[in-house]
């Protein structure tokens, strides 16, 4: 048994060991997208292969699809050479259940994998081809929202930038010159139309990716060296469209006790592999059975019925609700909560968390009782739902390696929104107390004893990443100072005195700090 186009013809053998195959005419299908592309998506990664390529498979098998995707990664391009390739682009998806159960599924719907390399003449060739295509509808992202910066942090140019500013929309070397470079390609051949589609989980993404095209093009245009009218093209929505998208699914990285269960079912040749850049990549994903993606319904050049494989297609302000309803009431809160608890609990798992009595309580009052009356309500999703989705589902899942030490990676960076924004609910409503809540102000005072660094056995361990980590430690080295971080509206979201929280933060934070199990004492009061 071996993952490629010849390996699964077996399907009695594959079938017998529980896996689900793909159920159309392969051949038949990788010739029409050749000749007729529809979909390209960038980013080669876990959560394509997982998500995107199993949507595809899904509406191909139920006969809504009659093309697949093609698939173009502009980083590391070792991936298609030594994963995708050796396998004809196929793939197995290990679906991980809250039960314990897993789920497995062979995924052939990628028909064609490209490095986008200027300098790889035949992919470099067969993108432009792509790009000329008055077939191609879409083009998707998943590249992180790094992907889209042009400058680092201290304003410098990324590595091709300014390279590609000045030749223009030949061979270019930065990931977005590529981009544009093929968009130019569609613009010279007709302004055709498109949708270019980041599914990257930041936060109004599609204007992140607006803004680095438009960039190129209006440095292109004042440079003389793309053809004149292609700015305009770029900031034309019936032409090319840049829609807001919200994506929910957790894809860890391939995890050997998977490996093993394939193994064990037979397969070959599943070693892993990790390129010259560090990229950790196998012939399997694995990941949660949960996943959502709304999409802001703008597609110059019609879409494929991607809703009958369960996105959701809606406009730009109710994807700006649905992201709202997740960050900051239905599940980042949550995540939040328990990581910092986690760190001074010892625990090393989010799953293990949740049969630990005292965190489940506070887990769900903070999300039903506290976070629900304000949440922002999008319509296409029910708030409360979504909660018992997570609650009951994600989190708790075992095969979930989410740590809390992880989650609890720039919590300065987070609070704000993960809690300022219920906060802010609060006080705007007078059918609401402020005073009601308990588990908001607990989150504020467990970081703060997190800061610490000691857990609740009296135990050092090691902060996770923040840019605020040592400015923000230094306030708590002095208790004198306390005042001046609750006061802070950058970090809170609010002046905590000024919302009338900061006393019990205090109160908390004191009972929270008066030796070994006193954290455990605290939450087992509430």
């Amino acid at each position: 048994m071996k993952l490629s186009k010849d390996g699964i013809k077996n399907t009695s053998e594959w079938e017998s060991k529980g896996y689900s195959l793909p159920k159309f005419d392969r051949e038949k299908v990788e010739a029409l997208t050749k000749a007729q592309p529809f979909w390209i998506h960038f980013g080669a990664g876990n959560i394509f292969r997982a998500f995107q390529a199993n949507v595809v498979q899904n509406l191909l098998n139920s006969g809504v699809l009659d093309r697949g995707l093609v698939v173009a990664e502009g980083y590391d391009y070792e991936i298609i050479q030594k994963m995708y390739r050796p396998h004809d682009n196929i793939g197995a998806l290990v679906t991980l259940k809250s039960s314990g159960n897993v789920e497995k599924t062979v995924v052939g719907s990628i028909m064609e994998a490209l490095a986008a390399d200027s300098d790889n003449e035949a992919d470099w060739s067969r993108l432009l081809e792509i790009f000329r295509a008055p077939s191609l509808q879409m083009v998707t992202f998943t590249i992180t929202e790094k992907g889209y910066l042009l400058r680092n942090a201290n304003g410098v140019m990324m590595n091709g930038v300014e390279e590609d500013f000045t030749n223009g929309p030949v061979l270019p070397k930065s990931y977005i010159g590529k981009v544009v470079t093929l968009l130019h390609e569609r613009y010279v051949n007709g302004e055709l139309p498109v949708a270019m589609v980041s599914m990257d989980n930041c936060s109004h993404n599609g204007d992140k990716l607006f803004a680095a095209v438009n960039e190129f093009a209006t440095e292109w245009e004042n440079r003389g060296v793309c053809k004149p009218g292609f700015l305009s093209y770029v900031n034309n929505p019936s032409k090319v469209s840049f829609p807001w998208t919200m994506i929910d699914k957790i894809t860890p990285r391939p995890d050997s006790k998977i490996e093993k269960i394939l193994a064990d079912d037979g397969i070959e040749e599943l070693e892993p592999v990790i390129t010259s850049k560090k990229t950790y990549v196998a012939p399997f994903v694995n990941a949660e059975e949960c996943q959502y993606l709304v999409i802001e319904d703008s597609f110059p050049n019609g879409r494929p019925e991607l809703e009958k494989a369960g996105l959701y297609f809606t406009d730009r302000a109710t994807v700006d609700k649905v992201e709202k309803m997740k960050v900051c009431t239905c599940l980042n809160p949550l995540h939040t909560f328990l990581a910092v608890s986690g760190c001074l609990l010892g625990y090393t798992l989010i799953a293990d968390e949740m049969k630990d009595a005292d965190l489940l309580r506070l887990v769900k009052r903070l999300g039903y009782e506290e976070g629900l009356p304000v949440v922002v309500d999008p319509g296409i999703i029910k708030p409360r739902d979504f909660i018992d989705e997570v609650v009951n589902i994600r989190i708790p899942n075992p095969f979930m390696p989410d740590t809390p030490q992880r989650i609890a990676c720039d919590t300065s960076q987070k609070l704000s929104i993960r809690f300022g924004e219920t906060i802010k609910g609060y006080l705007a409503r007078k059918d609401l107390d402020i005073n009601s809540l308990k588990v908001v102000p607990l989150v504020f005072a467990l970081w703060l004893r997190y800061l610490q660094a000691i857990d609740d056995n009296g135990n050092a361990f090691e902060l996770s990443p923040d840019p605020l980590l040592e400015e923000c430690r230094k306030y708590v080295e002095n208790p004198c100072d306390i005042d001046k971080l609750l006061s802070r509206k950058d970090i809170f979201g609010v002046d905590l005195f000024e919302a009338g929280l900061s006393d019990k933060v205090k109160d908390y934070y004191s009972k929270l700090t008066m030796g070994k199990g006193s954290v455990r004492n605290v939450l087992s009061s509430l």
